[in-house]
């Protein structure tokens, strides 16, 4: 693919867009992509990165990307016109509502770079129909992140630790928890603050579907250092059979 974009957003964070002289594939909110790093001489592997959006009028791929080791900040040194190998589409998406549930409130929950997935995520439920909310956490206002885009497919609400911007807290602290009663949740960002929300979503008795972040070298089931145990204590492969999965499949909510 062809780098038509390299902006950087925060000091640790840059937004790749890309393109192909072909149509890309399908691909679905919660699926992952696996970017080759050239030149590299530390980064022996492929970097999972989440699909944070698919513009499809510009054929372009956009990936939100967090820069916490030589693999990914030689990514966000990638120059336009620059040809990055990918492969992709990777792994299982987030389960969309039918058009017969016009009327459910689904919450979009983001922590980190875990917000990546839930653009897009938003984007396809509101050209389905639907109203999503998003509540995004974030340590300070400085590294809430994409904002504008957001704001453009649902209502936001954010947290911020040092109430900087929105509430102060943790995505489970926010009050909109406590006056809306949400039909689905969807979440992605740093394992406690999933499992957080795990715990609200089922003392709640709502149903909820966690992207996990866990390190998928290979994307392909491979290698198995993503593995995860499910509910019957086995271990599956998050790149293969996740990274999407419902709270009730997995073990760490048991």
């Amino acid at each position: 693919m062809k780098v038509t974009g390299n902006y950087r957003l925060h000091k640790n964070y840059c937004l790749l867009k890309l393109t192909s002289d072909e149509n890309l594939p399908e691909m679905f909110p919660g699926q992952f992509v696996e970017v080759r790093v050239e030149n590299s001489p530390t980064t022996f592997l492929r970097r999972p990165i989440s699909v944070n959006y698919v513009d499809k009028s510009k054929n372009e791929l956009w990936l939100l990307i967090q820069l916490v080791g030589d693999g990914t900040r030689k990514m966000s040194e990638f120059r336009l016109g620059e040809i990055v190998n990918i492969m992709l589409p990777l792994g299982n998406g987030f389960t969309m509502p039918s058009k017969e549930q016009k009327n459910k409130k689904l919450l979009l929950i983001g922590g980190g770079v875990g917000t990546a997935p839930m653009l897009y995520l938003g984007a396809c439920l509101k050209e389905a129909g639907f109203e999503p909310t998003f509540l995004l956490g974030a340590r300070s206002k400085d590294d809430v992140l994409q904002l504008n885009e957001f704001q453009e497919f649902g209502t936001v609400y954010i947290t911020t630790e040092d109430g900087s911007l929105g509430e102060k807290g943790y995505v489970t602290d926010h009050t909109i928890l406590k006056e809306v009663c949400f039909d689905q949740i969807y979440t992605c960002g740093p394992k406690p603050m999933m499992m957080a929300v795990a715990r609200y979503a089922r003392a709640k008795a709502i149903s909820c579907e966690v992207s996990l972040e866990n390190m998928m070298a290979c994307g392909l089931g491979a290698c198995l250092c993503c593995v995860e145990k499910n509910k019957e204590g086995h271990n599956v492969c998050v790149c293969t059979e996740g990274p999407v999965f419902n709270i009730e499949n997995l073990s760490w909510q048991s």
